[in-house]
């Protein structure tokens, strides 16, 4: 049998050597512009999905009312600030504040929308807690692995 004699640096001497050369960054296909829209429309648009279906868990199938339409709103816009408030200012945290922060979000917006529907004060805080757990294991295995421990990206 016949066998490639080894060459220096590996099998992958040649892959390496192209790499260096390629950029690092992925390219960013839109401008500025279209990543300022969907940094505030995107929280907008899961507000407004988000207090719609407070709403609807609040009225429990029953007629819609003027008090169940502000009650909508409001969640929405709460909902809007908090969001664009963690999007905001939680990157400026470590990693592991910065999981944290955007899992406590999570589960506190299924929370209450849980608690929205009658059930259990308990339930609702167990799944709440749930969620926020599951979120920040996936948060953190993400940033730990893509971060170094000053939040800076890994290359």
């Amino acid at each position: 049998m016949a066998h490639a004699a080894p060459t220096r640096g590996g099998m992958m001497g040649k892959v390496r050597a192209n790499r260096a050369d390629r950029p690092t960054r992925t390219p960013d296909l839109f401008d500025e512009r279209v990543h300022t829209v969907g940094r505030y429309g995107i929280p907008v648009v899961l507000g407004l999905v988000y207090g719609f279906w407070a709403a609807a868990n609040r009225r429990h199938g029953g007629e819609i009312t003027g008090w169940n339409i502000l009650f909508g709103f409001v969640t929405a816009v709460v909902f809007i600030v908090l969001c664009i408030a963690v999007a905001t200012f939680a990157p400026l945290l470590k990693r592991e504040l910065h999981s944290l922060v955007k899992s406590a979000f999570a589960g506190a917006a299924v929370g209450f929308l849980y608690s929205q529907t009658g059930d259990s004060i308990l339930r609702s805080v167990a799944l709440g807690v749930g969620v926020t757990a599951a979120v920040f294991l996936v948060f953190f295995y993400r940033y730990y692995t893509r971060e170094d421990a000053e939040g800076r990206r890994i290359r």
